[in-house]
């Protein structure tokens, strides 16, 4: 089997763009990508593209036709250039993007081509349509049967703070208008604080934490740092959840170029080559009968691949869509033990300058989270930290890294997940 490399990696940064396109952004994103390392585009063999809602994207009104659907890679890259090779279009909810990398680094390990695009890109802002940009959201669940769920979940987390709000003295606050996987991860925080007795303030020390990140990377949508009061302040979406605890909608797009053994001798080392120790996928299941979640089984291949453990990774960029989404990871990752994700952020253990910082990208509550690029994105920061790029977010040392994105839901756990395992050559 082929060592497999990253030789290049690029973005744009994630924020509201309305007049940009769909292909303007990958297009942005590829020169990035080409910058960074100049071979030229004709050189790439294959591409896998990754996208989730352009298919939503319709508004006659606005002179916007019926959604793009079924050759979205083809269309989106037509305008820089790429046509003629073998184009795979990836559709995995917000684990997109990752799957993408994935299929890239399977197709060079398996000899079929020496230099592969992975390329993420979603435009999610649609401001004259607040509703739509929050129900397409559903679509990366069992539509069949979630409506029914999430009312419930709903109507749990208004009961929840009205019986805060009494003992408080108060009224309970009016909750913002969201996306139902907010409701999903609020209900999945609410049982773990039932259970192991985390708190609302260790979700806000999480969230503080990824906004001081958040405010060192250029290419973050949020760049505001927070504390852990102006967190739990902030304006409600389902309790235990803030604003500041939860992704933003916005747009943009990453690109990561894979590239074998063989190709990155030829383009030499001052193409900076980070190696792909592990890639792994899996999708969720309704039951877990040996008691594990997605990520720590997920986690377990990974580890086993890459020929390490969780106390060796030095650096993680992991899917937060929430707070409590990067607590339930760290737990699941064996960064710490169960229960006790919210104490070791709490810890400042997973800040810059702790014993292993977790989303110094500022994650996804303030990088952002435009579903089909987000995988892709979270690989962009680890190369850039392996490299001893990533400026005044630079984690000292890093040599080992993770990435884990998950992506829609079956159940109450993830639909899709992917892990990568980066290290530094």
């Amino acid at each position: 089997m082929e060592n497999v490399y990253i030789a290049a990696a690029g973005m744009i940064r994630f924020a509201k763009h309305p007049e940009k396109s769909i292909k303007q952004m990958a297009g942005e994103a590829l020169a990035a990508l080409l910058h960074d390392a100049p071979v030229k585009k004709e050189e790439i063999e294959a591409a896998f593209f990754s996208n989730a809602g352009w298919g939503m994207d319709a508004d006659p009104e606005k002179g916007r036709p019926v959604g793009q659907h079924c050759i979205r890679g083809q269309v989106a890259l037509l305008p820089s250039g790429i046509q003629g090779i073998p184009i795979m279009n990836v559709e995995n909810a917000c684990a997109g993007g990752s799957n993408a990398v994935h299929g890239a680094w399977m197709s060079v390990r398996a000899g079929l081509y020496d230099l592969v695009l992975a390329l993420g890109v979603e435009k999610l802002y649609f401001p004259e349509h607040r509703q739509r940009m929050f129900d397409g959201f559903l679509s990366g669940t069992d539509v069949e049967v979630t409506a029914k769920m999430i009312e419930m979940m709903k109507a749990q987390a208004r009961k929840k703070a009205e019986e805060d709000a009494k003992k408080s003295g108060g009224a309970a606050p009016q909750e913002k208008q969201r996306s139902s996987f907010m409701d999903i991860y609020a209900t999945g925080a609410r049982m773990h604080m039932q259970k192991y007795g985390s708190t609302q303030r260790q979700l806000a020390a999480i969230a503080a934490k990824n906004h001081f990140h958040g405010s060192l990377n250029p290419m973050a949508q949020y760049q505001n740092d927070m504390t852990v009061e102006e967190v739990l302040a902030d304006i409600p979406v389902a309790y235990p959840l803030t604003r500041a605890m939860c992704a933003p909608m916005g747009d943009g797009a990453a690109a990561v170029l894979v590239c074998s053994e063989k190709m990155k001798n030829k383009l030499g080392r001052e193409f900076r080559p980070v190696k792909i120790l592990a890639s792994v996928i899996l999708s969720g299941r309704l039951n877990r009968p040996d008691g594990k979640g997605l990520g720590e089984r997920l986690s377990e291949r990974a580890y086993e691949m890459a020929g390490v453990g969780p106390e060796d990774i030095q650096v993680a960029e992991v899917h937060d869509a929430t707070a409590f989404g990067e607590l339930l990871q760290c737990e699941e990752l064996g960064f710490s033990k169960p229960g006790e994700g919210g104490v070791l952020a709490e810890s400042g253990a997973t800040k810059l300058g702790g014993r292993m910082p977790i989303n110094p990208s500022g994650g996804l509550e303030c990088r952002g989270h435009p579903i089909g690029a987000t995988g892709a994105a979270q690989i962009v920061e680890l190369v850039a930290q392996l490299r001893g790029e990533a400026g005044k977010r630079q984690v000292e040392g890093a040599r080992l890294a993770l990435a884990e994105n998950g992506g829609g839901f079956i159940g109450t756990e993830e639909a899709a997940m992917s892990i990568h395992i980066l290290g530094k050559e």
